[in-house]
């Protein structure tokens, strides 16, 4: 799935610089929102994200492209592969886990597809 964000002026740091905070927060939705479609009516939570490396920086102004590509699923948990796009630019990428959770907060196995 492929999600679209729009840099504004709120979203910068004290240098005039994307501040990393939204984007990763950005990312995390996105692999919630592919996560949320792959698995519907399931109670889904991020557990981890690998590596967490900037490797362009953004300036306001800039329309990001998010993709969330699914990678691997185990019995509770699901990861995906993010990347963040500027033009033909990477940005930023990185594998989101998220596992399914009861109301408890105690890990619950996927569906089977």
């Amino acid at each position: 799935m492929e999600n679209h964000r729009l840099v504004l002026p709120g979203h910068m740091n004290h240098y005039g610089f994307l501040f990393g905070g939204y984007l990763l927060a950005w990312v995390d939705e996105t692999a919630w929102m592919a996560a949320s479609r792959d698995y519907p009516g399931c109670q889904l939570v991020t557990v981890g994200m690998k590596e967490v490396a900037f490797k362009k920086s953004v300036r306001e102004g800039a329309v990001l492209a998010i993709e969330a590509c699914r990678r691997r699923v185990g019995d509770s948990s699901v990861s995906y592969a993010v990347g963040v796009r500027k033009g033909d630019e990477e940005i930023f990428s990185t594998e989101v886990t998220l596992v399914r959770v009861d109301a408890a907060g105690r890990k619950l196995s996927l569906p089977k597809s």
